[in-house]
């Protein structure tokens, strides 16, 4: 039995009065009670075992032969006696295909797989760097360690030149230190997109030439490298400490 607390108080109800009328009533019951009823989200888990219901079902043995179509009951008898489970692995398929496998192993893997996927995905970011047109030497040799570092790290960099007052009359000025900046980091990067006018501002954008993965993978060596250093360093300094003073 539905629980009452799907139906508001007074749907039932309802009168014609205010626009309303018995039949709006009527099917605004059955929507709330196909609400209440809905069951919830479908299992994104494939069918194993007693769960797979129908008849017959194509079979993929444990080393990936094929062993034809076979009666369900046939296809169970099997996975008992190789101590696995049946795993419908195609259940749009007619008949669904199956497949002998170590369920909870399966699982496992596919998961630890999932998660190395994850941790070597790379994402490019855009990183900024705002500038004004007559930044100070000391600055600009700042600004440009950072966007050395994004481009390092395979990131693009987003170079913003921003005008103020009487600036604004003097675009050329922006351009020439987007251009000095371009110059400046062109082993490591390329511009991506052409400086052009923003209604106060100017930008740039430039791309890293390693993609983010190289860079990923370079850094993780060099760390590792540092971490090695590290340890040869103790294991010297350790063995120096042993060696007994002369006399």
């Amino acid at each position: 039995m539905r629980s009452p607390a799907c139906v508001p108080s007074g749907a039932l109800f309802a009168s014609g009065h205010g626009g309303h009328t018995y039949t709006d009533s009527c099917a605004a019951v059955r929507q709330i009670a196909a609400r209440c009823t809905r069951g919830g989200p479908i299992s994104a888990e494939p069918r194993i075992n007693d769960r797979i219901r129908v008849p017959e079902v194509r079979l993929v043995g444990p080393s990936g032969e094929q062993v034809g179509i076979v009666p369900l009951a046939k296809a169970l008898e099997l996975a008992q006696e190789y101590d696995l489970d049946l795993v419908e692995v195609a259940a749009n398929a007619r008949p669904p295909v199956c497949k002998l496998m170590d369920y909870g192993k399966y699982k496992y893997e596919s998961a630890m797989k999932a998660r190395e996927a994850r941790k070597n995905q790379a994402h490019t970011v855009i990183k900024e760097m705002k500038l004004r047109p007559k930044i100070d030497p000391h600055d600009y040799d700042t600004k440009k360690g950072h966007v050395v570092r994004f481009l390092k790290q395979g990131d693009k960099v987003k170079i913003t030149i921003m005008f103020r007052g009487r600036e604004q009359s003097r675009p050329e000025l922006g351009f020439r230190l987007l251009q000095r900046l371009a110059d400046d980091v062109a082993d490591l990067g390329f511009v991506e997109s052409n400086p052009k006018q923003d209604g106060r501002n100017m930008i740039m954008v430039l791309g890293p030439h390693k993609k983010k993965t190289e860079a990923m993978a370079e850094a993780r060596e060099a760390q590792a490298a540092r971490k090695a250093g590290r340890q040869q360093e103790s294991a010297s300094a350790g063995d120096s400490a042993e060696e007994p003073a002369e006399a």
